[in-house]
């Protein structure tokens, strides 16, 4: 069969062992997390990522934290009261600023 003129290739192999091999690297993305810190850039702001920092050190985790400033992007997550720490794409805290502790359960959770 074609589609927009071009034919499907039949030397594919899609044996069981190709398909483990191909969801490898999710699970290795699995130990890390993705991390963002909603706000402005104010004081509190920049303490949230702070602590965050802090939290991510001490579970050993070399994850980059993104730091989102525009306010679409920020209201596109439901926010509307800053900092708000979001992990693997779900706000986990917004409206104030988490300890290290606090930081490190809500991490947790969300990796699990």
């Amino acid at each position: 069969m074609t589609l927009f003129g071009l034919k499907k290739d039949k030397s594919v192999n899609h044996s069981a062992t190709n398909n483990a091999d191909m969801m490898e690297p999710v699970k290795a993305n699995k130990a890390s997390a993705d991390v963002k810190v909603l706000g402005t850039g104010c004081a509190k702001c920049n303490a949230l990522e702070v602590a965050v920092k802090e939290a991510l050190t001490e579970l050993g985790m070399d994850t980059a934290i993104e730091h989102v400033t525009n306010f679409t992007q920020i209201a596109s997550y439901g926010v509307m009261t800053t900092p708000a720490l979001v992990v693997n794409g779900k706000v986990v805290s917004y409206g104030k600023v988490l300890k290290k502790d606090e930081a490190i359960a809500l991490i947790q959770k969300e990796r699990a």
